[in-house]
């Protein structure tokens, strides 16, 4: 059985989708119908901009959800048995199975990105990466950290875990997970703490914006961030993709959940191979490849 999984924020690159764009009629119009719902042209900026710019969250995501969705969609070839998305991939991975109507998508995502943006601003925060220790260290390290909120935000494979929280707290814990025997603690570079509570003003916004998109039975379960399990009831999709701003991303999970479920071949479509070295990582027996 063959899943399809999408990217999330930071797998971008100058010159993403520009070759599909050149040569693929439909894929352009799909482009160029983004560029009107955006009102702004994010191809100029995806193809010739500078990284600085594909760094703004309000292009960063608008623009990995195009080159992840567009050549799925293009591509005959693409019948997904079940779906799965990475945080902002969610959006994609809905799309792809048909949940979410591609306009209804890139809305979606520019307003998820702008009020994540403004969440930001409300309380500066970040992010870091945490190599070589087991989840429930990470989990027990946190909740000992006393500087501000800190809580594990991606589960991304065995063995790497991305923790989000105030700038002070992260520091505390990147010290404290150093010690605990952890072979990096890495700050990233992004602009807040995404999947954890410092995240709340975003979430209220974005569930106005789902609360009134028309969400359809998907033609395939979707594996949803929240709970890492398959879905295909609309009240159940939009309760979730709320819920996953605040909550942490369980794609370990979700990956054993869908190689126990029959899957065997996961197809990533996106920028970059982010997920497949993610998914060896968790399942040795599977096929992971890129869309081709």
């Amino acid at each position: 059985m063959k899943a399809y999984v999408f990217p999330g924020q930071g797998s971008q690159f100058v010159g993403m989708g520009k070759d599909l764009y050149e040569q693929n009629e439909e894929a352009k119009a799909l482009f160029e119908k983004a560029n009107d719902i955006l009102g702004f042209r994010i191809t100029d900026l995806m193809f010739n901009g500078t990284e600085e710019d594909l760094r703004q969250t309000k292009v960063t995501q608008p623009a990995v959800f195009l080159c992840s969705v567009i050549p799925a969609l293009v591509n005959p070839d693409v019948k997904p048995d079940m779906t799965a998305g990475h945080s902002l991939g969610e959006f994609s991975a809905l799309v792809v199975a048909g949940a979410l109507s591609f306009e209804d998508g890139v809305k979606l995502v520019s307003q998820r990105a702008q009020a994540m943006q403004k969440a930001c601003e409300i309380n500066p925060s970040t992010m870091a990466a945490i190599i070589g220790l087991p989840d429930e260290k990470v989990e027990e390290l946190c909740a000992q950290v006393t500087e501000g909120v800190v809580v594990p935000a991606n589960y991304n494979c065995p063995g790497q875990i991305v923790i989000s929280g105030e700038n002070e707290a992260i520091q505390a814990a990147c010290a404290k997970m150093t010690e605990a025997g952890a072979k990096r603690a890495l700050p990233l570079k992004v602009g807040g703490a995404f999947h954890s509570p410092l995240m709340e003003p975003a979430r209220a916004e974005l569930a106005q914006a789902i609360e009134k998109t028309e969400i359809h039975a998907p033609k395939c379960p979707v594996y949803q961030n929240v709970d890492a399990m398959p879905h295909t009831d609309p009240a159940e999709i939009k309760q979730n993709l709320v819920a996953q701003l605040t909550a942490p991303v369980r794609w370990t999970k979700s990956v054993q959940n869908m190689v126990a479920d029959g899957a065997d071949t996961f197809i990533e479509c996106g920028p970059g191979a982010v997920l497949q070295g993610m998914i060896k990582r968790i399942s040795k027996e599977v096929n992971a490849q890129s869309l081709a």
